[in-house]
Order: C-alpha cells, then sequence, then structure tokens
C-alpha cells in the first residue's frame, strides 16, 4: 500500500501535479524508444498457428473461436475495439469502444445517439472495427453498413449493465464541450444518485447500433513476417474467402 505524508492538497486548487509541466521528450530520444520497440518477442508471445484450410465457410464462428482464445490467453480487455466511422463530408474519425456482442446480426456496440460517433452514423451509416490481441498477434478487421436496433433492445442492454454504466449514461451530453471537471463531477454524483434511486431509468438517446458484415479480414501474425491473411466477403447469401499477401 502507498502512504502519504505531509499535508493534502486543496481539493479546489486541483491535482497536486497539474501545475507542474510534464518534461517533453526529444525528438531522437522518442525516434530511439521508437526502434528499441518488438513486436511479438518470443519470451512473451507465444504466436499459434492459424491453417486457413481449417477455417469455417462464415467468419462468425471463427471471429468467436478467436475471441475466446484471446481471453484464455490472458489478452486484457478483448471486447474493446476500435471504431471507424466517417462524417457527412467523408472526413475519417476513430475511437475504442466497447464490444457488446457478435451474432448473425452483425456485431454489436452502443452509444448516445448524440455523441459525435453518433451523428456521423446517422450521416453516414457504415462503419468499420479493429480488433487488435497482441498476446497472439492475431487481428481482425471488420466493416459494413450500421444499423440502430429497436429502442427496447437497448433499454436492455444499458440495464444488463452495471450502476456505473447506466450513470454515465444517464450524465449523457457526450461530446460536448465542457466547462470545468467540476462541473462533470457534480453531474456524474447526481447520476450515480439517480442510478441506485431508480435502477431502470430510460435513457432515450441510449442506442445500440449494429454492423452487419459486408467484409471480415483475420489476421495472424508470424515471426518471419510470412502473416496469414484470410479474408471474407459476402457475396449474396454466401461468403467467398481469399488470402491476401502481407
Amino acid at each position: 500500500m502507498r502512504t502519504h505524508t505531509g499535508s493534502a492538497p486543496d481539493p479546489a486548487s486541483g491535482p497536486a501535479s497539474a501545475h507542474i509541466p510534464a518534461p517533453d521528450v526529444p525528438p531522437s530520444e522518442f525516434a530511439s524508444l521508437l526502434r528499441s520497440l518488438r513486436v511479438w518477442d518470443r519470451e512473451v508471445t507465444e504466436l499459434p498457428r492459424f491453417d486457413p484450410a481449417t477455417a469455417p465457410v462464415e467468419p462468425l464462428p471463427l471471429f468467436r473461436r478467436w475471441f475466446a482464445q484471446a481471453a484464455a490467453a490472458g489478452q486484457t480487455e478483448p471486447h474493446t475495439m476500435s471504431l471507424a466511422t466517417a462524417d457527412a463530408d467523408g472526413t475519417p474519425d476513430v475511437r475504442t469502444v466497447m464490444l457488446h456482442g457478435a451474432d448473425e446480426e452483425g456485431w454489436h456496440f452502443a452509444s448516445h445517439a448524440g455523441s459525435r460517433k453518433g451523428r456521423q452514423l446517422t450521416a453516414r451509416p457504415y462503419a468499420a472495427l479493429g480488433f487488435y490481441w497482441p498476446v497472439q498477434g492475431r487481428q481482425v478487421r471488420v466493416r459494413g453498413p450500421v444499423r440502430t436496433a429497436p429502442a427496447e433492445t437497448a433499454h436492455a442492454d444499458l440495464h444488463a449493465r452495471s450502476t456505473g454504466a447506466l450513470a454515465s449514461a444517464l450524465v449523457g451530453r457526450q461530446s460536448e464541450a465542457l466547462t470545468s471537471q467540476a462541473e462533470l463531477e457534480r453531474a456524474s454524483d447526481d447520476a450515480w444518485a439517480r442510478a441506485r434511486r431508480e435502477p431502470d431509468a430510460a435513457v432515450p438517446s441510449w442506442t445500440v447500433y449494429v454492423l452487419e458484415p459486408d467484409e471480415v479480414e483475420f489476421f495472424q501474425g508470424d515471426e518471419r513476417r510470412r502473416h496469414v491473411r484470410l479474408a471474407y466477403r459476402r457475396q449474396g447469401a454466401h461468403w467467398i474467402t481469399e488470402l491476401l499477401w502481407p
């Protein structure tokens, strides 16, 4: 346990470190740091073999298998993923969100309809997802059109989660400008109190999105850089597969 001595900082003035500028990293030192990093070090990473000939005819079973294997291998937060969208002008955007499900309907995630991603998906209902599981040197890329699930699905999704998730959703105003951290703390305290008082409180802006994949790619890293890339493309009611050069 870490202990502290001396008087505590005044909460009104913010954290003690807030007024101490962080030292910059010189460009040469930063470049040296980049060059020193290694990918898939044998001492810490065991790259599994992947034979595309054993892959199922559809991508969903393989995704579920890889997801379970990543979790079993100790991958931290394997359900986090990059979500890429574009605004009405076609300008791309990306952020990290959580996967809420993957089934025959598609890959599910959620957000507020008025958030930046929500507005972008309204303007251009098409997106791409990226999963990276470095513990096994694996990536999965998914892209396709996005639709919104019914409101009752969003309500059930939110209330199947923690009190903290509900409190965060009740705060709302995602992506809006924030005046101060104190304003957020006040709104959060009120939302936590309401979430405990009304565990079934409705959040109309909470939306579940479903990406229906047109393409899914599985990438297995190889220590000799002979990476395996297996791409699925939807063709009518069926999927076709092809290998890609790494």
